[in-house]
């Protein structure tokens, strides 16, 4: 008979932030595996559970995640632990989760913290409909790219940042998507949590003033509707044909989505 893999969501901070669900699990499993052994002793110590533990992290998931399957189909269950949040999610986990559904091992998930619902519920932004992103390309020039692709995008955005980045990265948002209402938020659920919020360059200018250290989480209002430059527009068709539509259609599609001339978008598409 096959074990079972639990998924379970640890605290994002704040040790007191796990379910009883959660709890039990990690009490009774097998073993855990966990991304880093050494961080998430601590969680289980501070509960007084003592289990085998298997560390995935990095390079060595492809790996650990075999030794852990083989477990799995021997029989034992796992629990698949982060370091914080749910495994998978902008984590390690992935790969063990899907080598198990392929080989018929059922997969459980225990939900609990979110970084990214904790942050869009702090920012003020629209939060009924969201596209969460992660993290971004290291380096500028492939991290630019990215923000001009999302450019467009009508819903709240949502991104995490480490802190030797989150300055540059709040400089390409702000010089890309101009005074767009944001909010970042630092070391969520911990001591010093704190949140910023106001316009892109107003946070920018904020940062000046603080401690740059700690985890972040950026929210990003989404394009608002009508609002379309056509230079924007011109780089919406771009984006569209580099995806594998005709000019045409491409310029269709956007000139009919911000009532804009497909005579003149189409032209001046032309000369670019």
């Amino acid at each position: 008979m096959k074990g079972t893999l639990y998924i379970v969501s640890t605290p994002i901070g704040n040790l007191e932030d796990i379910t009883l669900r959660a709890l039990r699990v990690l009490k009774e499993v097998d073993v855990i595996a966990a991304e880093d052994t050494r961080h998430s002793s601590k969680l289980l110590h501070h509960y007084g559970i003592s289990k085998p533990l298997l560390s995935y992290w990095g390079e060595k998931e492809k790996v650990k995640s075999e030794e852990v399957l083989n477990r799995l189909l021997a029989g034992q269950s796992v629990a698949l632990i982060s370091d914080a949040g749910t495994p998978g999610i902008s984590d390690p986990g992935s790969v063990l989760i899907g080598s198990a559904i392929k080989e018929g091992i059922s997969v459980i998930s225990v939900p609990g913290p979110s970084a990214m619902i904790a942050a869009i519920s702090l920012s003020g932004l629209h939060a009924n409909e969201f596209t969460f992103i992660g993290f971004l390309p290291p380096k500028k020039a492939q991290r630019q790219k990215t923000l001009l692709e999302l450019k467009t995008e009508k819903r709240t955005l949502i991104f995490y940042e480490a802190p030797h980045r989150v300055l540059e990265t709040m400089e390409d948002l702000l010089e890309i998507f101009g005074e767009r209402r944001a909010a970042l938020i630092k070391e969520l659920t911990k001591l010093h949590e704190e949140v910023l919020r106001g316009n892109l360059a107003e946070i920018v200018n904020m940062m000046g003033e603080k401690t740059i250290a700690g985890e972040y989480v950026i929210a990003v209002e989404g394009k608002k509707e009508g609002s379309l430059s056509f230079d924007e527009a011109l780089d919406e068709v771009k984006m569209l044909m580099k995806k594998g539509k005709g000019r045409k259609e491409a310029v269709r599609a956007v000139s009919e989505q911000y009532g804009l001339s497909k005579k003149e978008l189409y032209d001046r598409s032309l000369q670019n």
